[in-house]
């Protein structure tokens, strides 16, 4: 190697330096034993369709959403009103693009990370534009056929009669089930005959099972909110009475607020001892011995609003299960800006406490027998109930939410 000197300095010659560069640069592809490869042109093409076509499906998906909702803004805005009615609109507005911002993040991040969408683009419901104001979702099960056409005998509306109190007061009413654990098989079999004679079902990607509680409410709101857009989706029981009407007219008076939960609020003890009804596996997280659970909607019956099924939704796959349905559904809210509603109207007894409260004209959203969970021997008593406690059929009718 050659040294030069100038101004007293050694220097390395042009010819050395290039020679040592050249040598770094093939020594660094030894130790990294990395090679640039061109892709082929046509990879490239097949990576380039498959991110428009998934950003279309994102773009489809949460730009009508979101253009709706700053139009609906702007129109607020430019009224220049202050009455706390629109103030209130403006802030579930506001709150509505927050939630819609959140979903369209998701999908943009699962398109970074070339990952499927949860929904493939033929899943998207367009009809899901029509506004609905509640979704009523009764859970069921297999075995609850008798249940069921109670239930159809006395407070839910048949045939023309519930197409049109979806079409004309924009309330749609279900029954919630799930799959068997042998698909196609015979339990799943039956709920499609039923499903044929009275088109009142809605199926969810849910295996049944008692101790899957948790899971399939939280696939129920999730997939309610995807296919109808309403105000408030409620879930109650099969063995429970129900007076629409009423159900609506209490709903109503929360509209405007963003984020509700309404039911008969409780905290019960946390069973730690196995065995026992309603015992908690995870009872440690609530403190010692004698400890009760946070308040949370009793689960016979409770109503959500829209924002909090679409949190739901959204968050659906790291939400957290407890034994216990309804105590998941109360910890899923409890670090968030929810206001929690007690209205004991939606937790009568069964007559003579309903009947008198009706009576008095304080008429009871649902009635059921505590001891029971639901009404005692329902299939045989729900009639009596609903004779004696039920609303007037032309109520619902009148009825203006």
């Amino acid at each position: 190697m050659s040294w030069k000197s100038r101004g007293g300095e050694k220097t390395v010659s042009r010819r050395w330096t290039l020679l040592l560069c050249v040598g770094s640069f093939f020594t660094g592809l030894v130790f990294t034993n990395r090679m640039w490869m061109v892709p082929d042109a046509k990879d490239i093409i097949r990576t380039s369709k498959s991110k428009e076509q998934r950003k279309e499906v994102i773009t489809e998906r949460y730009y009508p959403k979101l253009m709706d909702q700053k139009e609906e803004a702007r129109k607020i805005l430019g009224e220049n009103s202050t009455t706390d009615e629109d103030l209130q609109l403006l802030n579930k507005t506001i709150s509505n693009l927050e939630m819609e911002l959140a979903a369209a993040r998701m999908a943009q991040e699962s398109l970074l990370k070339h990952s499927p969408l949860a929904e493939e683009p033929k899943a998207i419901n367009t009809s899901r534009r029509h506004k609905y104001f509640m979704v009523i979702g009764i859970n069921t099960a297999f075995n609850s056929r008798k249940r069921r056409d109670s239930v159809r005998a006395t407070w839910m509306p048949q045939g023309e009669k519930r197409k049109k109190l979806e079409e004309e007061k924009g309330i749609v009413i279900r029954f919630v089930i799930g799959h068997g654990a042998t698909s196609g098989g015979i339990l799943d079999r039956t709920i499609e005959a039923e499903d044929r004679k009275h088109g009142d079902f809605l199926r969810l990607n849910h295996v049944e099972g008692y101790l899957e509680l948790s899971a399939k409410t939280r696939t129920y709101f999730a997939t309610a909110v995807s296919l109808w857009d309403a105000n408030f989706y409620v879930k109650v029981d099969d063995d429970v009475h129900v007076n629409i009407a009423t159900l609506g007219t209490t709903l109503a008076r929360h509209r405007l607020k963003p984020r509700v939960y309404i039911g008969c609020m409780k905290c019960g003890p946390v069973l730690a001892r196995k065995g026992v009804k309603y015992h908690e596996p995870e009872h440690w997280k609530f403190g010692g011995v004698g400890n009760k659970y946070f308040r949370h909607a009793t689960g016979q019956l409770y109503a959500i609003s829209n924002e909090l099924a679409t949190y739901i939704s959204i968050n659906q796959h790291i939400l957290h299960k407890y034994a216990n349905e309804d105590v998941s559904l109360g910890s899923w809210f409890i670090g968030l800006d929810v206001e929690h509603i007690d209205d004991r109207k939606l937790c009568c007894g069964t007559p003579p406490d309903c009947e008198g409260k009706a009576r008095a004209g304080n008429t009871c959203v649902a009635s059921f027998d505590w001891n029971c969970s639901g009404i005692c021997d329902s299939v045989d008593r729900i009639k009596e109930v609903h004779r004696r406690c039920g609303e007037n059929e032309s109520a619902i009718w009148n009825a203006v939410f």
